[in-house]
């Protein structure tokens, strides 16, 4: 695992597998600040939003085209 961030604070993100679009809302970090290699992620299912803990390894940025 590198101590090196892939994402930063309001990037968006998805997972692997798929599921809806998310955003990078905390980069995780031991208690010396070194990268723990997990983000919080939110997004909304619907009307409500709703929040996550995941692996690096399990995202894939998501590239934004036209609106």
């Amino acid at each position: 695992m590198s101590n090196q961030n892939k994402y930063d604070l309001g990037d968006i993100v998805k997972l692997k597998s798929g599921g809806p679009d998310m955003t990078v809302k905390e980069v995780l970090t031991k208690m010396n600040h070194e990268f723990n290699g997990s983000y919080r992620c939110q997004w909304f299912a619907g009307k409500k939003l709703d929040m996550g803990v995941f692996p690096e390894e399990s995202l894939v940025a998501v590239t934004t085209g036209s609106q």
